[in-house]
């Protein structure tokens, strides 16, 4: 059957340009089919707005407790249009390179509209019956809505509408401790708001090594924000103007509630039936090559269901665009897949958490730590919260790090290149400038040669014999 298009390629967010910009470039002919604008929720209200925000809130902080150095100023004046205004400069800043003229430069069609497939070869949009080769769907997610009895009526924003606010909410529920939860409700906190976040479990962000969770609740907390724990919102009621929500026995009373409880996938107006792709409520199933049930129907990003970070959507662009335009034969290696929530401190991990190695290796682990209050470049800057832990087999297998504090976001990044290229902990140990934070790791790695000797009871015994022998010369 002839086709017009080596790919199709449903949704324009990280995945979606990614695959489209390298297929053009390599001369493919290629359609991108957007509903909304492209960028995704990456540029718009997710990863760009977010850490925009985070900078705003971080300087009002800083302002505000500069006299920890002797700066004494007054109580920082905070105008919050113009905080959000840098907020959509950035945005500003950075779409032109996500626009339609460029990929239309770049030799895409780039067509906006909802579409639908109706057979397993063929994409409607517009009326418009697409052919190709290979589809790739790449439509993101979207924020999951919690049935909360009245939330519906009361009104809640998401991150979807958040980065818009023109005004300051006075108080702010957050619903869920995660990473969206937990950035978000620090940076609201920071430049004026109460804010009080409600998570379901006994801590916050649960996904993360509990000790390293534990540095930046116990920050929360420092600073003012209410952590209500093992809770669920169960019902909201607007009184008197104000948002009253009911969670875990507790009743928050609120100018403004903002919903961070999950993702879910955009799938529903695909029509995937019509084209033989399987999926539920995580996402489209995929295979190690991220074909679908149709291997003509490549997918990647949010919309599979897996690690939801725009720079896991990119590296899986990366195989579909070998598997969608040539040969499927590439898979997705999941092994070493990092990432970092960017509170303050920032946590930042990458492989597993202790409890999983142990679950695991047994007890054929070592723990190495190394407390920031340690590295004299930390010190120096006041910024001493926080410690890197990297957990290693005995022959210094790096089994996963995990660092909280200031630029952890930054600091794994050389545990992920030794990770990523099998290089035992050791390698970290090199010459490491002085002083930069980044002594954290090689400080951690030299633990690991510390520990196995303090355990080497042989070796405890001989060396003192050989260097005695040795001073008699």
């Amino acid at each position: 059957m002839a086709v017009d298009y080596d790919l199709v390629i449903i949704g324009g967010g990280s995945g979606g340009l990614v695959v489209a910009s390298a297929a053009a470039q390599l001369h493919a002919k290629v359609a991108l089919v957007e509903k909304d604008k492209l960028g995704g929720d990456c540029l718009w209200y997710g990863c760009v707005p977010s850490k925009s925000l985070i900078h705003a809130a971080r300087v009002a902080y800083e302002v505000k407790h500069g006299s920890r150095f002797g700066i004494h100023t007054h109580p920082p004046e905070i105008n919050f249009a113009q905080a959000n205004g840098h907020v959509q400069k950035v945005i500003a800043a950075i779409e032109p390179h996500d626009s339609p003229e460029r990929f239309r430069g770049l030799g895409v069609e780039v067509i906006f509209g909802s579409g639908k497939f109706i057979d397993e070869r063929t994409f409607e949009v517009n009326g418009r019956q697409l052919k190709a080769r290979n589809f790739v769907v790449s439509t993101g997610s979207r924020p999951a809505i919690p049935p909360v009895t009245g939330l519906k009526e009361a009104g809640f924003l998401t991150n979807e509408q958040v980065f818009s606010l023109t005004e300051r909410p006075e108080s702010l529920a957050v619903i869920g401790a995660g990473p969206i939860g937990c950035e978000l409700g620090q940076s609201f906190h920071r430049l004026g708001s109460q804010v009080t976040i409600i998570s379901s479990r006994d801590r916050i962000m649960p996904k993360e090594e509990p000790e390293a969770a534990a540095v930046v609740e116990q920050q929360f907390l420092s600073e003012g924000i209410k952590i209500i724990k093992n809770a669920r919102a169960e019902k909201v009621e607007v009184i008197d103007g104000k948002k009253h929500l009911w969670a875990g026995g507790h009743e928050i009373v609120v100018d403004e509630i903002l919903v961070s409880a999950g993702r879910n996938p955009n799938v529903e107006s695909l029509n995937l039936e019509a084209a033989g792709v399987e999926y539920n409520q995580k996402g489209i199933k995929v295979n190690e090559k991220l074909q679908t049930t149709n291997k003509r129907v490549y997918g990647c990003g949010d919309v599979i269901g897996g690690y939801q970070f725009t720079h896991v959507a990119g590296y899986e662009a990366v195989v579909v665009i070998q598997n969608a335009l040539f040969f499927p034969t590439k898979k997705a290696d999941y092994r070493v897949i990092p990432w970092a929530t960017f509170t303050d401190p920032e946590l930042a991990r990458v492989g597993l958490t202790e409890k999983q190695a142990r679950k695991r290796y047994g007890d054929d682990i070592y723990i190495l730590k190394q407390d920031m209050k340690g590295v004299d470049r930390a010190q120096a800057e006041g910024a001493t919260n926080g410690f890197a832990k990297i957990i290693t087999t005995g022959k210094g297998e790096i089994l996963g790090a995990h660092l909280v504090g200031a630029s952890a976001g930054e600091l794994i990044h050389e545990v992920v290149l030794a990770m990523s290229n099998k290089l035992p902990v050791s390698a970290l140990s090199g010459i490491h400038i002085y002083p930069t934070l980044s002594e954290v790791n090689s400080k951690a790695a030299l633990q690991l040669s510390k520990q196995k000797y303090a355990k080497n009871d042989f070796l405890q015994n001989l060396l003192p014999k050989i260097f005695k022998f040795l001073r008699s010369f």
